[in-house]
């Protein structure tokens, strides 16, 4: 199984490429992949050490499938490039995630749409990818009408340079900026860019994400993103409207047993999710579960998780996972 991480000296290339080793992907040869500049970089991988190449050469060596973590412009590219050459790709910039023709898959939701002739498939949007986990199972039973969402989203969520810039304002150091704004002791209202609506990009991502994720046009979704100075994980406060009623013990017995979900939820032991706790796990966490006593069939949730892992680079290699198990590549 020749594999290709296209972005693989950035934040979650890297992770990537770490994810692939802990969950024993069968890469036979690593194809690591990035800009022209980087072109000749050294990276290790399962102890073996491999050159960093441009695009083209990895399209030449014919790899059976590539992950793409290098942004939207270059997935927009260079995608249709390797998929006409035979190559599957799992892309995770926003690029195709709303293109009709794609699947948007979070593989414990809707993997099983995935077929032979889908070259291109797109992985969600971090934050989408941790709420429709938790909250699929339970639309199953109940069916949900409306979400209201909150996040509260780790620096690593835009990379290296806002790392950068939360570790300089915290030591005192001048440095390149990442924020409009100083973001250490600070909370910033707006991710990604605003539109029209008065909505950020992110925002709409996640409307949008959820609807076809989960299949179902009619759940509506409200969302206010928010960047905090964290690392480890994005957390989200959510609120779920439901057409049918439900018993609180079932909601927890549903999240129990649903996959890829681990429920913190231990009031009297202060014992809920953290980032720091989901800093470095596959798992989506889930806590603080309780009714809405405004009004009927309605709950609230915290959810949370390492967003370059389950919100990206896992998800992305678990798609890869179903598709050699299910015989659609290799």
């Amino acid at each position: 199984m020749k594999v290709a991480v296209v972005g693989s000296t950035g934040l979650v290339g890297g992770e990537m490429l770490k994810v692939l080793t802990e969950r024993n992907f069968p890469v036979t040869e690593l194809i690591p992949v990035a800009s022209e500049r980087s072109a000749g970089k050294k990276i290790e991988f399962k102890g073996k050490e491999y050159t960093v190449v441009t695009m083209q050469t990895a399209i030449d060596m014919k790899p059976d499938l590539a992950l793409f973590s290098a942004g939207g412009s270059t997935s927009l590219e260079w995608a249709p490039k390797f998929a006409e050459a035979g190559i599957t790709v799992v892309d995770n910039s926003s690029a195709w995630r709303m293109d009709p023709t794609k699947k948007l898959v979070v593989p414990e939701i809707n993997a099983d749409a995935l077929t032979k002739e889908d070259k291109i498939i797109a992985n969600p949007n971090c934050s989408t990818i941790q709420m429709v986990v938790a909250l699929n199972p339970l639309h199953e039973k109940y069916k949900i009408k409306r979400v209201v969402v909150s996040t509260y989203q780790s620096v690593t969520g835009t990379g290296k340079k806002a790392v950068d810039q939360l570790m300089n304002e915290r030591n005192g150091v001048e440095g390149e900026m990442a924020y409009k704004y100083k973001i250490d002791l600070n909370v910033i209202p707006q991710i990604d860019v605003f539109m029209d609506n008065g909505y950020t990009k992110e925002e709409m991502k996640m409307v949008k994400e959820t609807n076809k994720i989960m299949r179902d046009e009619n759940i509506k979704v409200t969302a206010t993103t928010i960047r905090i100075p964290v690392m480890g994980g994005h957390s989200e406060s959510v609120n779920i409207e439901f057409e049918n009623e439900f018993e609180l013990a079932d909601i927890f017995a549903i999240l129990e047993k649903a996959e890829g979900v681990i429920v913190v939820d231990d009031p009297t032991n202060h014992k809920y999710p953290m980032p720091m706790d989901a800093h470095g796990k596959d798992e989506v966490f889930v806590g603080r579960i309780r009714r809405d006593e405004t009004q009927p069939k309605t709950l609230n949730m915290w959810i949370v998780a390492d967003n370059l892992r389950k919100g990206a680079a896992t998800n992305a290699v678990q798609i890869g996972e179903y598709l050699l198990k299910q015989g659609l590549i290799g």
